[in-house]
């Protein structure tokens, strides 16, 4: 569901401090490190020639999954402002 403007920032507080969801975070920052090693030995292996442009488009998108995955669990919104203030 999309929430109103302006958001709760405490929302993202809520769910980052939930044990499952940080439990659940770095298990995928974990599982991103091991591809992004694997990678790495590939990028650096001397007998394999690959195609540096297809390398870099593949990693990207693997980079930006992980990122995507992570934000499905905090759920990060947008910030309240000074200006957003509603004067009393």
């Amino acid at each position: 569901s999309v929430s109103s403007y302006p958001p709760s920032s405490s929302l993202v507080t809520i769910l980052s401090s939930c044990p499952r969801n940080r439990q659940q975070a770095t298990r995928l920052k974990q599982t991103e490190e091991r591809v992004l090693r694997a990678l790495d030995d590939l990028a650096s292996d001397p007998d394999l020639k690959i195609d540096g442009r297809w390398y870099a488009i593949g990693r990207s998108h693997i980079e930006q999954g992980f990122m995507a995955a992570n934000r499905a669990i905090f759920q990060p919104g947008r910030v309240t402002l000074p200006e957003d203030e509603v004067p009393e």
